[in-house]
C-alpha cells in the first residue's frame, strides 16, 4: 500500500484536491476534520488545562483558542504537543485499517506535514499550489479573515517555494478545477501502477 502525503500552505486549495481524491475512491485521512473531533472530545479538557476559558460547553472554541495562542510561539508549541501526537494516533489507525483491507493506495491530509516533521508517516508528498494573488483571494475571502490573520498563520508555516522543493509531486490548482481532476486521475494512475510492478 502506497501511503501519499497531501499538503499545502492555506488557501492553495488543499481540501478541495483531498475531496477530489475521495470521489476517485481513494481513502483520506482528514487532520483537520480528526482536530475538530478531537476538540470535542479528548483533546477539550487538555487544552482547557493549558488553556484556560477556552473550552465552552466541553468544546474547543476555535475563536478564543486563535486569540490566546496565535501570535506566541510558545504557546502554539504548548498547543502543538497536544494536538499532533493525538492526530498521529488517529492516522495510525487510519493507516493500519485500511492496509488490512487491501487498499493500493490512500492519502494523509497533513496541513502542517513539513512543519510537524511528518515526513517518515508516507511514501511520497504531494503539493498543492497556487500562485500568491490566488492564494490571497481564498484566503481574505473567508469569514472573520484579516490581513494581520493572514500574515500572522504564513509565518508559521513553511514557505511555498520550498514545500514544492521537497515534494514528490505537485499540483497547481489555480489552472482550474478540472486541471486539478486531471492532475490527480494521473497522479493515482502513476501510484497505482508502481504498486502493481513492484
Amino acid at each position: 500500500m502506497i501511503v501519499l502525503g497531501l499538503t499545502g500552505s492555506i488557501g492553495m486549495g488543499k481540501s478541495t484536491t483531498a475531496k477530489m481524491f475521495v470521489e476517485e475512491g481513494v481513502p483520506v485521512h482528514d487532520s483537520d476534520e480528526t482536530v475538530h473531533r478531537l476538540y470535542r472530545g479528548k483533546a477539550a479538557p487538555l487544552i482547557e488545562a493549558e488553556f484556560p476559558g477556552t473550552v465552552v460547553n466541553g468544546t474547543v472554541d476555535r475563536e478564543r483558542l486563535a486569540a490566546a495562542v496565535l501570535n506566541d510561539q510558545e504557546k502554539l508549541r504548548r498547543l502543538g504537543e497536544i494536538v499532533h501526537p493525538l492526530v498521529r494516533a488517529d492516522q495510525q489507525i487510519f493507516t493500519a485499517r485500511h492496509r488490512e483491507a487491501g487498499a493500493p493506495l490512500i492519502v494523509l491530509d497533513i496541513p502542517l506535514l513539513f512543519e510537524v516533521g511528518a515526513t517518515d508517516r508516507v511514501d511520497d508528498i504531494l503539493v498543492v499550489t497556487a500562485p500568491p494573488d490566488v492564494q490571497k483571494a481564498r484566503v481574505m475571502s473567508r469569514p472573520g479573515m484579516t490581513e494581520t490573520k493572514f500574515a500572522a498563520i504564513l509565518a508559521n508555516q513553511v514557505p511555498d517555494r520550498e514545500k514544492r522543493r521537497n515534494a514528490d509531486f505537485v499540483i497547481d490548482t489555480g489552472e482550474g478545477m478540472e486541471a486539478a481532476r486531471a492532475a490527480v486521475r494521473k497522479l493515482i494512475a502513476t501510484l497505482n501502477a508502481r504498486d502493481r510492478s513492484g
